[in-house]
């Protein structure tokens, strides 16, 4: 069995974003030379997570608008978290939500996905440098 390993890495501009990976995550499968097997995507980081799901027009504010719904950034004083210094109570719940990973099959060197999916990488406490890997198996 083979194995690859890559990090993309993140600075959004914003606190919070989401990002299709998808491009990377196939290229990363492509570089690996793994025709059959699995792909994990990981976020790397508390704070940020790594899901599938379509690209949508509308999905993803609706993401956003949902996730603050459940967890809003204000008031910062609502979190015990945040009574650390910090103000990202709510990126930690967001990320649990959201999840920290997915993982997808490999066939005949291609991520085998639905019609519609997509790898995204959602950040919920941005504007700082923050990583994600990707580890491929198989042969």
């Amino acid at each position: 069995m083979k194995s690859y390993r890559e990090e993309l890495w993140f600075e959004t501009k914003t606190r919070r974003a989401y990002i299709n990976i998808t491009p990377q995550v196939a290229a990363a499968v492509k570089k690996s030379g793994i025709r059959e097997g699995f792909c994990l995507v990981n976020a790397m980081h508390i704070t940020a997570s790594v899901y599938i799901n379509d690209d949508e027009s509308g999905l993803i504010q609706d993401y956003d608008d949902f996730l603050e719904r459940l967890a809003p950034h204000e008031p910062v004083a609502q979190y015990r978290h945040n009574r650390t210094g910090e103000d990202n109570g709510d990126a930690h719940l967001k990320r649990q939500i959201m999840g920290r990973e997915v993982v997808a099959a490999v066939t005949d060197g291609k991520l085998d996905f639905g019609p519609w999916e997509q790898v995204f990488y959602g950040e919920f406490d941005g504007r700082r440098r923050k990583r994600v890997l990707i580890k491929i198996i198989g042969e």
